[in-house]
C-alpha cells in the first residue's frame, strides 16, 4: 500500500482481509463484520489489489423522485438548511420524516474543496514567531491584573522564550523582545507576528502599517518585522502550537507566589524540559541540541540593549503626590502644580523634572498604594511649620516696632522663638496692638525679654484702669492674619463737606420751586 494507506489501515487487518477475499472467497460485508470494521475499509484494500470496487445496489427511498430538486436547489443555494429543504420537499409532497431527510441533505450538500498547506521549511537563524497569550487573572494585593504570556519560538530549532507580563502594553511587548534576544545571545533574521496592535497598526491588502516603536525596536537590533496573512495559520503555527503547548505541559496545574516566582520557573522550563523534548525539524536530536546548532546563525546584539523604559507625562495637584499605573508616588512638596514626567521599569519608578531626578521609588503593581519617601513628607512638614512661624513673626512686626528687639533679646536669653512668638500673638489678640506696643517697650526697659512679663505689665495696665479681663475668642487662623488698613479721617471729613454741600443745593432748588 502507498504511505497514506499505511498510515490509516493497519498491515495486520490488511493481511486479513486479502486472505478472506482469496482463500476464504468471502464477501466484503462478510469481512466487514468479522474484523469490526466499515466496508469501505476492505473496499479500499481490495481496490489497492487491483481488484474493482463492488457496486452496491440501492434501495428505492421516497426521497429518490426528490433528488433531482434537492440537488438543483443545493447548487444554487449551498447554505440553505435542511429544515427550509424539508418543508421545500413537503409542500412538493414529500410525506417522509425529518431525521431521514437530514441525513441525506448532509450526503448530499456540496462541500468547500479543503485547502492544502505546504510545510514551511525554515532555515537555522531565519525566523523567529511572536504572540501573546492570555492565562487568566492574578491577584497582586488590592490589584487583579491580567496574567498575559510573551512567546517567541525559533522557528527552526523550536527553542521557546516564554515571559510573564501584567498586560499587553507595548512597554512589555518591547520588554520582551529585549529578554528574548538576551536569553538567546542573539536573534533571527526575520520575526513574524499576528495582526497584534503592538505590531500593526493598518494593513489594507499587502500595505502593511507597523507600530513605529516596533520599527525603531527592529532598526536597534536590525531585525525584518513581518505580519503573517489573515486566516493563514499555518504561517504562525509554530508560536500557536507553542502557547498550546505552555497551557498543556508548563501553566497547567502550577502554583507560584509571584509574578517573579512564574517568571522564574518558566526561565527554568524553557532551557529544562521543554529544551530536552524532540525538535520537529529533526527528531533524532533534541531542541537544546538544536538551538546550539542555529545560535551561530542569529544576528549579534548591539552593544546596549533598547530601552523599554515607560515614559508618561504626568501633573502634580495640590499634594506632593503623582499618580502612575494605580498607584501614587510621592515628590518634594516645591513640585506641587508642576508638569512632570514619569520613567520608570519593571522594578522601579522615577519621576523627572526636564533633566532632574527629583524623586525614585520601587516600583508597586497593586492598587490605590501610596509609595512615600519620608524625607518629602518630613520637608512638607517642616515648611508648613516655618511658613507659620513667618506669619506669627511678621504680625507682631506690624503691630510693634519693639518686637524685633524682644525678639532678639529673647534670643540671646536661650528661649525657644517659636513659643515666644506664638505667645506674643495671643497676647496681640486678648489685649490689642497699642497696649502690646506699650507693654513690650516696658519689658525692653527692664532688660525683661519674657512672655510673662509682657502679660504682666498688660494685666497691670488693665488693672489700673478697672477694665475687665480679656475674653478668649476663637479666630480663623486666615482672619487672624488678614492686615486691614487704617481709613484716613480726612477722608471722613471729605464726606461730610459734600454731603453739606448737597443738602444746601437741595434747600436752594426746594424755594425756588415755591
Amino acid at each position: 500500500m502507498n504511505e497514506d494507506k499505511a498510515m490509516t489501515i493497519d498491515k495486520d487487518v490488511e493481511t486479513k482481509i486479502l486472505r478472506y477475499h482469496f482463500v476464504e472467497k468471502w464477501r466484503t460485508g462478510t469481512i466487514a463484520t468479522q474484523l469490526g470494521i466499515h466496508h469501505s475499509v476492505v473496499d479500499r484494500v481490495l481496490a489497492h489489489a487491483g481488484l474493482p470496487k463492488i457496486e452496491r445496489t440501492q434501495r428505492a427511498s421516497i426521497i429518490d423522485p426528490y433528488l433531482p430538486f434537492i440537488i438543483e436547489t443545493l447548487n444554487e443555494f449551498p447554505t440553505l438548511t435542511a429544515a427550509r429543504l424539508y418543508e421545500m420537499a413537503k409542500q412538493r409532497g414529500f410525506i417522509g420524516g425529518p431525521s431521514q431527510f437530514r441525513q441525506r441533505i448532509s450526503e448530499l450538500r456540496p462541500r468547500k474543496q479543503p485547502e492544502a498547506y505546504c510545510r514551511l521549511k525554515m532555515l537555522p537563524g531565519e525566523q523567529a514567531q511572536v504572540d501573546w497569550g492570555h492565562f487568566g487573572h492574578i491577584q497582586i494585593e488590592h490589584a487583579k491584573r491580567p496574567l498575559m504570556a510573551f512567546v517567541m519560538v525559533l522557528s527552526w530549532s523550536r527553542q521557546i522564550f516564554l515571559q510573564f507580563y501584567l498586560n499587553q502594553q507595548m512597554e512589555n511587548f518591547l520588554r520582551g523582545h529585549v529578554a528574548a534576544f538576551e536569553a538567546w545571545n542573539g536573534l533571527p533574521k526575520v520575526l513574524l507576528y499576528d495582526n497584534l496592535k503592538s505590531a500593526v497598526l493598518e494593513r489594507q491588502g499587502q500595505a502593511i502599517l507597523f507600530n513605529p516603536t516596533l520599527l525603531d525596536l527592529a532598526s536597534h537590533y536590525h531585525f525584518e518585522p513581518r505580519a503573517a496573512a489573515p486566516a493563514r495559520g499555518n504561517e504562525k503555527g509554530r508560536v500557536e502550537r507553542a502557547i498550546r503547548y505552555i497551557r498543556d505541559n508548563f501553566f497547567a496545574g502550577r502554583h507560584f507566589q509571584s509574578l517573579d516566582d512564574l517568571n522564574t520557573q518558566a526561565t527554568a522550563w524553557c532551557i529544562g524540559i521543554s529544551a530536552d523534548r524532540r525538535c520537529p525539524e529533526n527528531t533524532d536530536i533534541t531542541v537544546k541540541e538544536a538551538f546550539l546548532q542555529e545560535q551561530p546563525s542569529l544576528i549579534a546584539l548591539p552593544d546596549n540593549p533598547f530601552d523599554t523604559r515607560e515614559h508618561k507625562p504626568v501633573k502634580a495637584q495640590k499634594t506632593p503626590y503623582i499618580r502612575f499605573d494605580l498607584n501614587d508616588y510621592s515628590i518634594p512638596h516645591s513640585y506641587v502644580q508642576k508638569s512632570l514626567t514619569v520613567n520608570a521599569c519593571l522594578k522601579t519608578v522615577r519621576i523627572i523634572d526636564g533633566d532632574e531626578l527629583i524623586a525614585e521609588h520601587p516600583r508597586s503593581f497593586s492598587k490605590g498604594e501610596q509609595i512615600e519617601n519620608e524625607q518629602h513628607i518630613s520637608a512638607l512638614w517642616l515648611a508648613k511649620t516655618n511658613a507659620k512661624d513667618h506669619r506669627g513673626q511678621d504680625r507682631l512686626a506690624q503691630a510693634s516696632s519693639h518686637s524685633q528687639d524682644f525678639l532678639q533679646q529673647a534670643i540671646e536669653r536661650g528661649h525657644l522663638l517659636k513659643s515666644t512668638i506664638n505667645q506674643l500673638n495671643q497676647l496681640l489678640d486678648d489685649y490689642g496692638s497699642a497696649e502690646l506696643h506699650f507693654a513690650l517697650g516696658e519689658a525692653i526697659k527692664q532688660q525683661s525679654a519674657y512672655p510673662a512679663a509682657v502679660q504682666q505689665i498688660l494685666e497691670q495696665r488693665r488693672e489700673h484702669r478697672q477694665q475687665p479681663s480679656p475674653i478668649a475668642v476663637s479666630v480663623p487662623e486666615k482672619v487672624k492674619h488678614y492686615q486691614v488698613k487704617a481709613a484716613k479721617l480726612s477722608d471722613y471729613d471729605k464726606l461730610g463737606k459734600q454731603e453739606t454741600k448737597e443738602s444746601e443745593e437741595e434747600e436752594k432748588q426746594e424755594k425756588c420751586d415755591e
